[in-house]
């Protein structure tokens, strides 16, 4: 038994919608900043952190990467000076990302174009109520599977 019209409305939806915005934020990001979507998300993510580090494994839990996915992201990113990695002290197969001063300068840069591509093309269509709802919808999903194990 396939989907219902409605539930291929609303999940076709999502994945076109996913597919569209997300080739549409990669060809930004490599025209303003020459930074693919997946390095931009592991930057922000270590900006977010009080430290600016997170352990590689995750990152990967809180991305769509794998943990090697993620690890081949941060060795690009290191090699560009934009990200270092420092070994677990708690656990010597452990690793850190950890953003470094310039990883930061780039990110601060790029973030600002990006917010306002953000704003442009997504959160502009929508209303405070609407985004709200959404907003529902995602910790809904979270909280359903809190450790994105699938």
């Amino acid at each position: 038994m396939g989907f219902s019209q409605l539930e291929q409305d609303a999940w076709g939806g999502f994945l076109g919608a996913y597919a569209k915005i997300n080739r549409m934020i990669e060809e930004d990001l490599q025209a303003h900043s020459h930074i693919t979507h997946v390095e931009f998300e592991i930057l922000l993510r270590l900006s977010w952190e009080e430290n600016h580090r997170l352990r590689i494994q995750d990152l990967a839990a809180q991305s769509i990467l794998t943990r090697s996915g993620v690890s081949r992201v941060v060795e690009r990113l290191e090699k560009a000076g934009l990200v270092k990695r420092e070994g677990a002290s708690e656990d010597r197969r452990g690793a850190y990302a950890v953003l470094t001063d310039e990883g930061a300068v780039r990110f601060q840069k790029a973030s600002q174009a990006h917010i306002e591509f953000v704003r442009k093309n997504f959160l502009s269509l929508f209303n405070d109520e609407e985004l709200n709802q959404m907003s529902g919808y995602w910790k809904r999903l979270e909280e359903q599977n809190p450790k994105n194990e699938a």
